[in-house]
């Protein structure tokens, strides 16, 4: 394992121990499940630091499944599983949770803190403003620690990791 694998494995046990700790926080008010697949849109990109464990573990799906159809994740199953979910990439990993993050107000030099939660977790309660910043899962760090791993700064549709195949003739 080279460096920048090591480091994403560390970062993804980090990862998962705190959203892990916010999935059991906020277990009643979570709906996520298998086969809720409302937040697996197609187009997510991720840093190629993420997709090469994608390649590496799922070839055989790349070389000969299929990708889900247009308009959701090119990983879902037919149920609306994920197919790759020990290898599911960071965005992936927090979905759900509550969100919150730094965001330009409307003063000069201002900053306002934005929350925000998928609609199938809103419980319809005014709590999410109230929640500790620590009850929430805050956009900003932990992509920049994968950004960091990421020498190129290269992003990769998750879509494109499936070989291309020519049309039938």
């Amino acid at each position: 394992m080279d460096r920048a694998a090591d480091e994403l494995s560390l970062l993804r046990a980090e990862l998962d121990r705190e959203t892990g700790r916010l999935h059991v926080l906020h277990a009643e008010r979570l709906q996520c499940r298998q086969g809720c697949s409302s937040c697996c849109v197609d187009g997510l990109t991720v840093f190629a630091v993420e997709a090469e464990p994608i390649r590496e573990r799922y070839g055989e799906l790349l070389a000969n499944g299929e990708a889900h159809a247009e308009g959701a994740c090119a990983f879902l199953d037919e149920q609306g599983g994920c197919r790759i979910y020990e290898e599911r990439p960071y965005v992936c990993r927090t979905q759900g949770l509550p969100l919150r993050w730094l965001d330009d107000g409307d003063g000069e030099d201002e900053i306002v803190e934005r929350r925000d939660i998928c609609p199938l977790n809103d419980d319809g309660s005014d709590d999410l403003v109230e929640l500790p910043p620590d009850d929430c899962w805050t956009l900003g760090p932990f992509e920049e620690r994968l950004a960091r791993l990421e020498k190129a700064r290269e992003r990769v549709v998750l879509r494109d990791l499936f070989v291309k195949r020519s049309p039938p003739v």
